[in-house]
């Protein structure tokens, strides 16, 4: 007779012997484990590509992932749950998963600026407060009639807590995506809601803590302790561990990277906090939450802990806690009218409570109709905080598998829902009033000159702040840059970083209280050092549709020119290496859309890799003129750069043939003409040189060039009347001259500008930038900036 213990699975050990000594590897931890990780990976990346079109955030993928591995679908089969999900295996597939939804709390703690909190304007805490409250009475009313049909016999105080709790989540890094992806983030809507799920967040814990709480025990008693003892532990962490968090982080300074050991400690620490709450009977996730709150978000410290933990986390251990939930989630146990009627309650409810109480408090706060119903159902975004709200309550008996089942479903749905609703009802970049100054080539040389100077990165900045220094001359005209930095949003793009670029976007250099980032620090030392207006900004969107951005930020500024940097950067022997194709197509993509004059920077090192000051500016630059609009656009650039005392210009002019364009070359004419009478006593003095030369073969115009290589700059048109100077290209984008000029059959030490002159004629801008959306940060003049203007953005 078997013994009961005889009928008991033997708990798997963690490596098998190997299938040739006929062991099986799905009856042992580790291989078993393995083979989940690789089927929820690949399941869920694959969910996620299909979805991508739709805009949706990844965690809709992981969702719909584990409820499809789950019994609700492939979990069906009993022999693919034997086999690949056993129930002896699912300690070690709960305690890794749980484990990497620890690390991910305390990033999620990392990403919650407390500072940023306490600065929350009216507005978005009253967003925040109608936000948690309304749906919160509504999952309250909800929890009633659910008792009263599905979840009958489960203890009231728990069950109604967790419904108030699980309809009024907003999920603070999913919204965060939604809004970058659909370039809200950087608008004063996507402020606001940022600043409200913020708030909401923090709320929810506090909440989630109490409902923890109430369920650990039936007596009130040990229900009051737990709290009590949950209150001592934040309070101990505020005192005793914050300051040892903000030691390391004072000994982490910008520029170097931060020591092995506080990482280490950093992490030792997240864990023991966990153990303690868990001990407490909270939840372990609550400790590592928290002690992500109180670390230090001034400094690289925090950014330096997000990069050493957020690919692992995020990428591998993650998605087993959304298999997890999907192994628990039984979408067939809603059967029924009945149930299905629920989940539609269930549903309506969570969407018109938090929706309805958001739109009343945005209305209230004066807020147009179109931004409140915006940020309704951008509140209304649940994510992985809901599901983990969900599986406590099951771990605890709170909630049965139906409830469960519905509660999921309602996350999946409202989540689904937004992005598709927010992309109909709001598009904020409204058609921008026409300007006149659209290129550098005017009528009026005094009047501004405005300039979109655009970076991938630290390496860009000190060519470009050379080349704007060479063109401010010294004219009366005032010279505005705005410097956009183009930051890519990918899959491991933080809320933190990307909400910290959001808060800072369009805000002068000097009403900042943490300038630490090096590009911010070079922009400001060169507004210092000259009289140029420079103001930060910073598009962050996916490499394929960040063009949207540089042409709606160049519209909104009413600039005259985009100065991009070439898609390759030199290397230390001299040669220029690619960084990438979509680079090149951002390129492409702006020259198509530009609502200005476009130039693209090829970076040799003009003025070496820093700044040169405006004294001791040393350049020779040579304009190469074959004719037409692009090369007249190029020559009124190096009029502008004539002016300055330090550069010297030489004018390469290739004479047209006789049968070419009569109106091109009359315009050509003229514009020498005035070109030659506008520089006549720089001309005199030697700084203007002017050189004509009739060669219009191949090799005559390389000649001709090369024997002008010994300079700092060419400057020439992107569509010249000229032959193509090399046979094979990789860079059409730069024209035939251009081309041949960052090739490697032209040696030289001269970095190249190509300018392509706008064109009304084929102007798409339009129908682009009603699509593309930026923040529109007003100008705002040197002499009246204002830490009271500052704020005013801020907020």
């Amino acid at each position: 007779m078997a013994t009961p213990a005889s009928s008991c699975p033997a708990p798997m050990t963690a490596t098998s012997n190997g299938s040739w000594d006929g062991d099986n590897p799905l009856h042992h931890a580790l291989p078993l484990i393995i083979l989940q990780i690789c089927i929820v990976l690949v399941l869920t990346r694959a969910l996620a590509f299909v979805l991508r079109p739709l805009r949706q955030p990844r965690v809709i993928a992981e969702i719909i992932g584990g409820i499809l591995l789950g019994p609700s679908a492939i979990g069906r089969s009993k022999t693919f749950m034997d086999n690949v999900f056993p129930k002896q295996g699912m300690t070690v597939l709960d305690t890794l998963a749980n484990i990497g939804l620890l690390f991910f709390l305390f990033l999620v703690g990392l990403e919650l600026d407390l500072k940023s909190i306490r600065r929350t304007g009216k507005g978005a805490l009253a967003i925040a407060l109608a936000g948690i409250s309304v749906p919160f009475a509504l999952g309250v009313g909800t929890s009633v009639v659910l008792r009263s049909t599905i979840v009958k016999g489960t203890r009231q105080a728990p069950f109604l807590v967790f419904m108030g709790v699980a309809l009024s989540i907003t999920a603070f890094p999913v919204l965060a995506r939604i809004l970058a992806e659909l370039k809200l983030l950087t608008t004063d809507l996507g402020r606001m809601a940022m600043s409200a799920a913020a708030v909401n967040d923090v709320a929810a814990w506090i909440l989630l803590a109490l409902a923890i709480a109430l369920s650990g025990s039936s007596s009130p008693l040990i229900s009051l302790w737990v709290l009590l003892t949950g209150i001592a532990f934040v309070v101990f962490v505020a005192i005793c561990v914050r300051p040892i968090l903000a030691w390391m982080a004072r000994r982490s300074p910008e520029g170097e990277p931060v020591k092995e050991s506080y990482v280490c400690a950093t992490l030792a620490i997240v864990l023991a906090a966990g153990f303690v709450t868990d001990t407490i009977g909270i939840h372990a996730l609550f400790g590592a939450f928290v002690v992500g709150v109180v670390v230090p978000k001034e400094g690289i410290f925090a950014e330096a802990l997000i990069e050493k933990v957020e690919d692992l986390v995020s990428g591998l251990f993650l998605p087993l806690y959304f298999v997890s939930s999907g192994l628990k989630t039984n979408v067939a146990t809603i059967s029924g009218g009945r149930s299905w009627g629920l989940l539609v309650l269930v549903i309506a409810n969570a969407c018109i409570g938090k929706i309805a109480g958001t739109i009343l408090a945005s209305l209230a706060m004066k807020i147009p109709f179109r931004e409140a119903v915006t940020i309704g159902f951008l509140m209304n975004t649940k994510g992985l905080v809901e599901l983990i709200v969900l599986n406590i309550g099951r771990d605890r008996k709170v909630l049965n598998d139906e409830t469960f089942a519905i509660m999921v479903l309602m996350a999946l749905f409202t989540t689904f829902i937004t992005t598709p609703i927010v992309m109909a009802i709001y598009k904020p970049a409204r058609r921008a009033a026409p300007y006149k100054h659209r290129t550098v080539e005017r009528s009026d040389m005094d009047s501004d000159l405005r300039v979109l100077a655009c970076f991938h990165g630290s390496r860009n900045i000190p060519t470009m702040i050379n080349v704007v220094e060479s063109s401010r001359g010294t004219r009366r005209r005032r010279l505005t840059v705005y410097a956009l930095h183009l930051m890519e949003l990918s899959e491991r793009s933080s809320a933190i970083s990307m909400v910290h670029k959001a808060r800072r976007n369009g805000l002068p250099f000097w009403n900042r209280q943490d300038n630490t980032d090096e590009m911010v620090v070079v922009f400001e030392a060169y507004r210092q050092l000259s009289s140029v207006a420079v103001r930060p900004m910073t598009a962050i969107s996916e490499l394929d549709t960040i063009h949207e951005d540089i042409v709606a930020s160049a519209q909104q500024k009413r600039t005259s020119l985009i100065l991009l940097p070439f898609h390759k950067m030199q290397q230390f022997d001299g040669t220029l290496e690619s960084i990438g194709r979509a680079y090149q197509m951002i390129n492409k993509r702006v020259l198509r859309h530009a609502p200005c004059s476009v130039a693209i920077l090829v970076d040799r090192g003009l003025g070496g890799t820093t700044q040169v000051a405006s004294s001791e500016v040393s350049y020779i630059a040579v304009v190469l003129f074959f004719g037409g609009p692009d090369d007249r656009e190029a020559l009124a650039y190096g009029a502008l750069m004539a002016e300055h005392p330090g550069i010297t210009i030489t004018v390469l002019r290739f004479l047209p043939p006789p049968t070419g364009n009569v109106e091109n070359q009359e315009e050509d004419e003229a514009c020498i003409t005035n070109f030659r009478a506008n520089l006549s006593s720089l001309a005199a003095e030697g700084s203007v040189k002017y050189v004509e030369t009739a060669v219009a073969d191949k090799v005559g115009i390389t000649s001709a060039i090369k024997n002008h290589a010994r300079c700092n700059l060419f400057l020439t048109g992107r569509s010249p009347p000229a032959v193509s100077l090399v046979d094979r290209t990789d860079c059409p984008e730069l024209g035939p001259v251009g081309s041949y000029l960052a090739s490697t059959d032209f040696s030289t030490t001269a970095s190249v500008l190509v300018i392509q002159k706008y064109n009304p004629s084929s102007d798409t801008l339009m129908d682009l930038a009603e699509e593309a959306a930026v923040a529109d940060v007003p100008d705002t003049p040197l002499a009246n900036v204002t830490p009271e203007s500052s704020l005013h953005h801020r907020q």
